[in-house]
């Protein structure tokens, strides 16, 4: 089949090369041409494992290409994904349609025969029908379909989700729309991969639905988290023990600094934000935004406490700024609450990742960036764990401790015990509900 994918975001790429390694012939189109001449020469924008490999695999074997000329990738496209950024809107928390919507109207005015507009981006409910309606008034008469796909990516493990997904989800009106989407997904049909087929409204939601459950567990084991350390329980044993039960499941019952990334932050405030315009009201939604947002300013103060009170011309090593490991998304990181905050109240912040500097350098002014985390600890007053990294699970302790000029650490991952740190020779030490 020919696929058209309309955005070379986190979504859209991945989503094309892993079509285009299907066997699908695949064009993805941007309009930045800069990002269009990179992709060209086989240079990745994002870091995501694996999938430079696999994009010049698909290159090589001729079935994918790229452009920034949507109308030739339309021309003739069985399937053309949208998968433009929805970011935000600023104001009421929305989700901004404006680049779906532009997307949309351009797609009518290329279509040259019958094809499916496919909805990838997380996108409101109701917004698929909206789509129908721009490409009815764009393009009086064109023959297509239009269908919901929401992706189910985890950044860091976004290749081994598309193939290997727990479900994929596809909302159409038609027979004639899910039998061209059934042959997108053939390659995962035929491996007994779970694909539901359900009305445009209910995709839109499941996807929202999906991720505000998701934030909700990591802001439950959060608080349980903050009552740990009044009533001196382990938080660790406690995900373990109702991880254990069946119904709940151990997944995101890790407590830490609060979540943030791509999706979480505006998909709950866009779910928070439908409810309200439905009279729905999501409370508990609602709740954890209020909650998470508390939790990354809560972790502030745990390393103000950890320093005696005050970071005023202290030197803090902030070890991991990106939301998670294994990628170089930095959107609404918790590090972007804390390290401003520890800045703004007077330490010398020293900042390492290994992939968040690209993004980090301009999102995070007043720091300085280190290559490496003994370094970035010599003299420091304190040790921040804010990323789990690799390399920051096997550190020499000891080494970091006698290189501090205070040996203490606020390690708000849980990636070492209070006994571990207590005998590498740190003075003092703080985790997250512990």
């Amino acid at each position: 089949m020919k696929i058209a994918m309309i955005g070379t975001g986190y979504v859209g790429l991945v989503s094309g090369v892993c079509f285009s390694d299907f066997g699908h012939q695949v064009v993805c189109v941007d309009k930045d041409p800069r990002k269009i001449d990179m992709l060209k020469a086989g240079r990745v924008p994002i870091y995501e494992p694996g999938l430079d490999v696999l994009m010049a695999k698909n290159v090589t074997a001729g079935r994918l290409s790229f452009t920034g000329d949507l109308a030739s990738a339309v021309d003739g496209a069985d399937a053309v994904f949208i998968a433009v950024g929805t970011p935000t809107r600023r104001g009421d928390g929305h989700a901004d349609l404006t680049y779906v919507m532009s997307a949309a109207e351009e797609i009518a005015r290329a279509l040259t025969g019958y094809a499916v507009v496919v909805t990838k981006s997380t996108v409101p409910v109701g917004t698929n029908a909206a789509v129908r309606a721009v490409i009815e008034r764009a393009a009086p008469g064109k023959d297509f379909d239009v269908a919901s796909n929401p992706e189910f990516l985890r950044e860091g493990a976004a290749i081994d989700d598309f193939m290997r997904p727990d479900r994929v989800v596809v909302g159409v009106t038609s027979e004639r729309a899910k039998k061209v989407m059934g042959e997108v997904y053939r390659p995962l049909f035929l491996r007994d991969f779970p694909i539901l087929y359900t009305d445009l409204e209910t995709a839109e939601l499941i996807k929202y639905a999906a991720n505000a459950f998701l934030a909700t567990k990591i802001t439950f084991i959060n608080e349980i988290a903050r009552l740990c350390e009044r009533v001196g329980a382990d938080v660790k044993q406690v995900s373990k023990g109702i991880g254990l039960d069946g119904r709940i499941g151990n997944k995101f019952l890790h407590a830490g600094p609060g979540y943030g990334g791509s999706c979480f932050p505006k998909d709950t405030s866009a779910l928070a934000r439908i409810g309200q315009e439905h009279a729905a009201p999501m409370q508990i939604v609602e709740t954890v935004i209020k909650v998470n947002d508390e939790i990354k300013r809560r972790m502030v103060d745990k390393v103000m406490d950890l320093c005696g009170g005050t970071v005023n011309g202290k030197t803090v090593a902030v070890l991991g700024v990106t939301f998670k490991p294994n990628t170089d998304d930095m959107r609404d990181a918790p590090a972007l609450t804390i390290v401003p905050a520890l800045v703004g109240n007077g330490a010398k912040v020293r900042v390492v990742d290994p992939q968040g500097r690209r993004e980090g350098e301009h999102l995070l002014p007043g720091v300085t960036w280190m290559e490496d985390a003994y370094a970035a600890a010599a003299g420091a007053d304190a040790v921040v764990i804010l990323t789990e990294w690799n390399e920051f699970r096997a550190l020499d302790l000891s080494r970091m401790a006698k290189a501090m000029t205070h040996a203490r650490m606020a390690d708000l991952r849980n990636v070492y015990s209070p006994k571990d740190a207590a005998e590498a020779g740190f003075e003092a030490y703080t985790g997250v509900g512990r």
